[in-house]
């Protein structure tokens, strides 16, 4: 196993320690931004105070650089907003849009690092909806999030934009792919439920398959759901999009960023114990209506000893799940018209037909195929409960491109060795919940506090994620009980850029008390904490 040969894997410690970094903060400040007296802070140890992550960047050319700087930041060390944010991932930086386009909210938004710099930029950027199975709890999610992220694309044209050029939208399809008996089976009745569902689906046998994908290796038993509207986007653009939507609130002193500003601790009121404010490294952030902690898969610790001070013992089960996926750099000796997924995908089973890896632990590989609009082919997947270690394995790169190879049997005449130069491998962590719904909305008994989980921390080697888990598998979002105005948004492991506006969407309405365009009730924190 790799691993043993790169020493014993980093601890939440490692990667949560503080270390002395420049400040970036972007504000402009208005008469409605002022100091409030509020004292009981709740501290919590160094293995807490991580929102975001460094980037580490493994390659052979540099392949970062794509965020614009913001204007020169105005300082100030204690200021009071309506929400803050801490995470400036795909989620916190939507989160932040939803409130400053759809009321006259002001919004801070904090992180330890830079936007992108945690696993928003480490996944595949697929909107698909071919391996989502209607009536589902995440489906209506899912489905909103999906109709947003259209209308957004569609807003942009008619301002004269360029979707492709602002978000790298490109409209693929999705193939989800079959080769047994039995997920053949599988598929047709997928396709009847999407139709029903109200997508446009289609069955292809193997010889429709084979016509829609050339290079695809198709026999008799293989077939195919076809889901020709299912789009994709590329994270970073987007996020530099949204952060550009964003800052146009600031001249309006309704929006600021406190980057490489890790949050040492929460402060409550001494009128009513509300959680009013957050410390950071130098900045005091007051909220008047709640505060959003968007911290991924160090949420838990978080919350946890964040409270603990107060009374309080709060156990969010969100655990870290690692996955790899491989960026093939202008990579044009396949051919590929759609995004790919292995019907296997849909249960993600354990490593089965490729042999396990050294160690014995559990690994699960599925072929997931797509080309970027940039040209950039990306393959994958796998996942794996391995700590919050980010470290690369090629182990699993090689079994990641075994497993590919089977379904495209082009590659079986390259040497992955040989492709060194071209490629790459994001190590990210991502929040993972059993249940498979993410956790958004209000921390019940905290006042001002919300929660919303996906994507925490990203390394770039050649490209390699992480995922965060809790036990039931479902996000959560809503109130954490015992704890009013807090508010969770966790735990959509590997759907949180898909179902990001949805649940910016779910968490405003929540904090601001209208009704949720989606049933919250599946995703309502007090079922993990009860």
């Amino acid at each position: 196993m790799a691993s043993s040969m790169l020493g014993p894997p980093p601890t939440a410690r490692d990667f949560c320690r503080v270390t002395p970094m420049a400040t970036h903060c972007l504000f402009f400040p208005s008469p409605n931004f002022r100091r409030r007296s509020i004292t009981h802070r709740s501290t919590f140890s160094s293995h807490s105070i991580f929102f975001g992550a460094s980037l580490k960047v493994h390659t052979n050319r540099n392949q970062l650089g794509r965020f614009s700087r913001s204007p020169t930041p105005i300082y100030c060390s204690s200021q009071e907003f309506d929400v803050v944010i801490v995470g400036a991932g795909i989620i916190g930086l939507t989160i932040a849009r939803q409130f400053l386009t759809s009321s006259d909210l002001s919004v801070a938004i904090v992180d330890k690092a830079l936007p992108c710099s945690g696993a928003t930029g480490a996944g595949q950027g697929y909107l698909w909806m071919a391996h989502k199975t209607p009536g589902s709890d995440i489906w209506d999610l899912t489905w909103r999030s999906h109709q947003l992220w259209k209308m957004l694309a569609e807003s942009l044209k008619e301002q004269g934009l360029n979707p492709t050029v602002e978000l790298g939208w490109k409209k693929t399809g999705s193939l989800l792919v079959g080769r047994t008996k039995a997920q053949l089976d599988m598929l047709k009745g997928r396709v009847k439920q999407l139709n029903e569902a109200g997508l446009k689906a289609e069955y292809l046998c193997n010889s429709d398959l084979s016509e829609q994908e050339p290079d695809l290796f198709v026999d008799k038993d293989s077939a195919g759901a076809f889901l020709p509207d299912d789009c994709q986007l590329d994270a970073y653009l987007t996020v530099s999009y949204i952060e550009k939507v964003n800052r146009s609130f600031a001249s309006k002193g309704r929006y600021a960023e406190f980057y490489n500003q890790p949050v040492k601790c929460f402060i409550r009121s001494n009128s009513n114990g509300e959680v009013k404010a957050i410390e950071t490294l130098s900045h005091t952030l007051h909220s008047k209506k709640g505060i959003i902690v968007a911290a991924g898969c160090w949420t838990g610790c978080l919350m946890q000893d964040s409270f603990r001070n107060w009374g309080m013992e709060l156990d969010v089960p969100v655990r870290p799940r690692k996955g790899h996926l491989l960026v093939l750099q202008n990579f044009d000796y396949l051919q590929l018209n759609h995004g790919l997924m292995e019907a296997g995908y849909v249960d993600h089973p354990t490593l089965s037909d490729i042999e396990s890896s050294e160690d014995g632990r559990s690994l699960s590989v599925s072929m997931t195929a797509t080309v970027d609009a940039a040209g950039n082919l990306l393959i994958g997947s796998s996942r794996e409960f391995v700590g919050f270690s980010t470290e690369l394995d090629e182990s699993v790169v090689r079994y990641i491109w075994k497993r590919v190879a089977e379904f495209f049997p082009k590659l079986e005449l390259l040497s992955l060795s040989n492709l060194s130069a071209n490629r790459k491998v994001r190590i990210g962590l991502r929040p993972y919940m059993p249940d498979g719904k993410p956790m958004i909305g209000p921390v019940p008994g905290l006042s001002n506090v919300y929660l919303r989980i996906y994507f925490t921390f990203i390394k770039i080697f050649d490209l390699h994620n992480i995922y965060t888990a809790v036990p039931d598998g479902k996000p959560m979002i809503g109130p954490v009980p015992g704890l009013s105005n807090v508010y969770l948004a966790a735990g959509h492991e590997g759907g949180g850029l898909s179902m990001a506006l949805g649940t910016a969407e779910m968490v405003a309405d929540t904090v601001l008390g209208h009704p949720t365009k989606v049933d919250c009730a599946p995703f309502a924190v007090h079922r993990v904490l009860d």
